[in-house]
């Protein structure tokens, strides 16, 4: 028997749906359910041959259990230790190397000194910073978000340099980026599960949260909508993520990635809506499966993008 476990916190609608419809579909040798962990033993084999992670970006210790889990064999979506490593600022750089249209973006120190630190901490960073050059690249309005993180947590939309540096005060210890706004004329937010399965949805950002899934927008032209795909794909195989979203603004034509680093991604039927859930609750019971009939006990079964792959491989020529 291969166990398939989902991993979740305060999620109602998508854990239990998953586990019901892996269920329904009555493969041999495969079951789904709720992941129990009752302790964590160094390099012992979990229970599980795949665990869909929905939590760990917000426990810790749930982090720690994947990466054991991953190690004696488990195939964990998203894998942890990338998930661990990456950064919406990595992630940009890396996505400007695919071809994939960006708004300009610039990384800032955070505006308090981290616990344990003092000014001398900081001696190889020139102060002030260069913020003429650094505006004069962006330009205003512009966005400045955590380069880690989501859920739109600490977001702000500054019209000019005075609101800069009146704001970026309020953020504390953490390390923001500072972003050009694309004033956009469509939105999209995109599923991609496997890195196949691409479900491309009108989405309004500006809306209160439940009704940010547009459902009866104009059709968004053929040629877009596959640019869109295109784009959306070699982000996730790049980032190898099985499980992601991937916003674009899109601004005279051109989709500009926006925020694609989504690895937990809002998978609830009261925010995406029924034809939306339908969707990736069937595509991530199809992958899970999928995943655990190649999962080999013992051996390392996660998925590394393309950027690791490559990286990997190059390492091995010197």
């Amino acid at each position: 028997m291969k166990k398939i476990g989902i991993l979740f916190g305060m999620e109602d609608t998508f854990p239990q749906a998953f586990i019901d419809r892996v269920n329904q579909k009555a493969e041999k040798g495969i079951f789904a359910e709720a992941v129990q962990i009752d302790k964590v033993i160094q390099n012992q084999l979990t229970e599980y041959a795949v665990i869909i992670d929905r939590i760990s970006q917000d426990v810790p210790f749930y982090r720690a259990y994947l990466k054991n889990a991953a190690l004696t064999g488990t195939a964990v979506i998203n894998n942890p230790f990338w998930w661990s490593a990456d950064d919406k600022f990595f992630n940009n750089a890396l996505a400007d190397t695919l071809g994939v249209p960006l708004p300009k973006t610039v990384i800032l120190p955070s505006a308090k000194h981290p616990d344990d630190t003092t000014s001398k901490s900081f001696r190889n960073l020139v102060a002030p910073l260069d913020w003429e050059g650094i505006f004069n690249y962006v330009g205003f309005p512009a966005y400045m978000k955590p380069y880690a993180g989501g859920g739109w947590k600490n977001v702000y939309r500054l019209e000019d340099k005075e609101e800069f540096f009146r704001t970026h005060p309020e953020t504390g210890q953490l390390v923001m980026m500072l972003q050009e706004e694309i004033v956009f004329e469509e939105y999209f937010r995109v599923y991609c599960l496997g890195g196949k399965a691409v479900k491309i949805m009108p989405y309004e950002p500006r809306n209160p949260h439940h009704l940010r899934y547009v459902v009866d927008g104009p059709p968004a032209s053929k040629k877009l909508l596959a640019t869109v795909k295109d784009y959306t794909l070699r982000l996730c195989k790049g980032l190898g993520y099985d499980f992601n979203t991937v916003e674009f603004a899109v601004k005279d034509g051109v989709p500009y990635a926006i925020d694609f680093g989504n690895p937990a991604p809002d998978a609830d039927v009261n925010s995406v809506g029924a034809e939306n859930f339908e969707w990736v609750v069937e595509e991530a019971a199809k992958m899970a499966i999928s995943y655990a009939k190649a999962q080999k006990p013992g051996k390392m079964n996660l998925t590394w993008g393309t950027f690791m792959r490559d990286s990997v491989t190059d390492s091995k020529r010197f």
